[in-house]
């Protein structure tokens, strides 16, 4: 038997976003992905918001730049409130 210690159930456009926080995959698999089951008005904003978090965790743990990144996806978000 395999247990997945890091199972997690959420929203699916986080895990969207994600996909798209290191490059991405091509455009056909967000274009089958759209056709199936188009992504709700404001994904872009919830997108950032989203990564945040990963940036952030990036930044504890590599510094660099990614706190420069976090600072402009923060200054984004806050444009858009």
């Amino acid at each position: 038997m395999i247990y997945d210690p890091a199972v997690y159930y959420g929203d699916r456009e986080a895990e969207i976003a994600m996909t798209e926080l290191f490059g991405g995959f091509g455009g056909a698999f967000y274009d089958a992905y759209n056709d199936a089951w188009p992504l709700d008005p404001g994904y872009r904003t919830r997108k950032t918001l989203y990564n945040l978090y990963h940036i952030l965790n990036h930044t504890n743990l590599f510094g660099g730049g990614y706190a420069g990144q976090a600072q402009g996806m923060i200054e984004r978000l806050l444009a858009e409130c």
